[in-house]
């Protein structure tokens, strides 16, 4: 819980953002209350309430109220409300549990439970009851809630009156502290980001291992034990693992590319593609730049015309997938073009590395990254390449030049055995052939019931990727905003990138969870949303 603090609200900041808080859970996720333009909600006992509430950097992310004063909330909804209640001394009402959809992780909840004990065992308060939303119910007898009386509130915002006792409160947290954090929620948030990705418990746990050194032998058999592994996933030769992002393995790419001194073509089709345009640039390479549209994308022979205007063509520098878009190129046209031609065929493979089969022994250099589809922690850059490395011609920043990962078996510098191992456990359980299978039906599945409910994909059989799904928005309609509902609702899908806000887009990308219920769960989110703000 080092990335959490838990208090007791005592700020006009914090009260603030307990009242939008408290309108995002109970009025947009759970319609219990009606809208307002102002999009806070306060609560009737507002003034009485101890508002116990976790901060990550100074932004509320999860609160829970505690109330001794009776009349309790339950007392109007429920007649003789204390014949149904075991003896006790002293008696409190908690409400308002909520956590925001993108901290339902277990250790927020986990926080807010501590804190809650601690400060009714100060209070002296051995009976609490509560309103528990049905959604939730399992996680609140888990705590140790009895359920008692008739189930109030509306169809839409129903919820079971419940007791619990201190004695049991206290013995039910004792328990659950032993438990990973993670499973403590139920109600955790679908992943349907382009990265990070969902991450499997053991990888976490192979991550969590305390770190070695980079130049120990243990560390130097682990690089290449994972090297071999990355080699025999792809068929390329080699590859060299940076510790950094895709854009630095692109960075390395163009580097590599300046040392043959012969003029190439960037092709683009959006803005991953614009971005090798600019690493090409500033690498001080000698270029044209094709841009193709969705129309043309594998055609040969608006290749063929573009490899006219420029003589003498080396080289061929492209992102596989445009994950802008989904937009892909083929890999068999690229390849078959570049072979006939005895052009060099460079790839950003970052969004499709993992996702499908990837022969990379025609490709001269290759990015991907160690945060998407393979289930590993963002923050490793990979290089693949099938050739010796040229001489160094050109001067190369020390950090990029390949040649010297090369001569130090990949780890010339500072390297993180914690990004290394939990990499090694992604891979060491990394179901290649079950998981391409999967994507292409599920994928295909996804897009038809996408398009019942009326819903513009961005999407052209045989030249999109089954791993990005991109719905334009009609325009009455703010992608922003969608966005932010479907988090709260628990679906976590990618459109806070300029690229896509500015054409009013979102996109599910199913790089770690497709499973056809979590599948269900995304498209019943997505209609009720879509009805929503109609």
């Amino acid at each position: 819980m080092a990335h959490y603090i838990f208090k007791t609200a005592n700020s006009v900041a914090e009260f603030e953002s307990i009242h939008r808080l408290n309108y995002r859970t109970f009025v947009e996720e759970i319609p219990q209350h009606s809208p307002n333009r102002q999009h806070v909600l306060v609560d009737p006992f507002d003034k009485e309430n101890t508002y116990l509430i976790a901060l990550q950097r100074e932004e509320l992310v999860g609160m829970v109220a505690v109330r001794g004063n009776r009349p309790f909330s339950l007392d109007q909804k429920i007649n003789d409300l204390d014949s149904y209640l075991p003896c006790h001394k002293k008696l409190c009402e908690i409400r308002l549990l909520s956590v925001e959809p993108t901290h339902r992780n277990g250790m927020v909840f986990k926080g807010l439970m501590l804190e809650l004990l601690e400060h009714t065992k100060q209070q002296g308060y051995d009976l609490a009851v509560i309103s528990g939303t049905v959604r939730q119910l399992k996680l609140y007898e888990n705590l140790g809630f009895v359920a008692f009386g008739p189930r109030v509130g509306s169809r839409d915002a129903l919820y079971q009156p419940m007791y619990l006792t201190q004695k049991s409160f206290t013995a039910r947290l004792t328990e659950m502290s032993a438990v990973p954090a993670t499973r403590l929620e139920s109600h955790v948030p679908l992943n349907f980001l382009p990265g990070p990705v969902k991450i499997k418990p053991r990888v976490t746990r192979a991550f969590s291992n305390p770190p070695i050194s980079h130049r120990s032998q243990q560390f130097m058999h682990l690089v290449a034990k994972i090297k071999q592994r990355l080699s025999e996933l792809t068929n390329a030769k080699s590859v060299e693992i940076l510790l950094g992002s895709g854009t630095l393995a692109n960075d390395a790419i163009a580097w590599q590319i300046k040392q043959l001194d012969s003029p190439g073509l960037v092709l683009t089709t959006g803005e991953f593609g614009d971005r090798l345009v600019d690493h090409a640039r500033r690498a001080g390479l000698d270029f044209r730049v094709v841009t193709i549209s969705p129309e043309v994308i594998n055609d040969e022979g608006y290749l063929e015309q573009a490899c006219k205007c420029q003589p003498d063509v080396g080289w061929l520098w492209t992102v596989h997938c445009e994950t802008s878009t989904g937009e892909m190129f083929s890999l068999s046209t690229l390849k078959r073009f570049c072979r006939e031609r005895q052009i060099k065929l460079c790839l950003d493979a970052i969004s499709t590395f993992g996702m499908m089969p990837i022969d990379m022994r025609e490709i001269y250099f290759a990015s991907a990254v160690s945060g998407k589809a393979v289930g590993g922690y963002p923050g490793l850059a990979m290089v693949f390449y099938s050739h010796r490395l040229l001489p160094v011609r050109h001067g190369i920043p020390r950090y990029l030049d390949l040649s010297v990962y090369a001569e130090k078996k990949g780890v010339p510098f500072t390297h993180s055995s914690n990004l290394m191992e939990a990499l090694d456990e992604a891979l060491a359980h990394y179901p290649a052939a079950q998981y391409y299978g999967q994507l292409e039906h599920r994928a295909g599945w996804l897009r038809d019931e996408l398009r019942k409910i009326g819903c513009q994909l961005v999407s052209r059989p045989g030249t999109c990727s089954p791993a990005v799904t991109t719905i334009t928005l009609p325009k009455e309609m703010d992608s922003g905003r969608f966005g932010d509902q479907m988090a709260r609702r628990g679906c976590l899908l990618s459109y806070q990138s300029s690229y896509l806000l500015k054409q009013n887009r979102v996109q599910i990308c199913l790089m770690s969870d497709m499973s056809r219920q979590n599948l269900q769960r995304l498209l019943g989110q997505i209609r009720t949303q879509m009805r929503s703000l109609q």
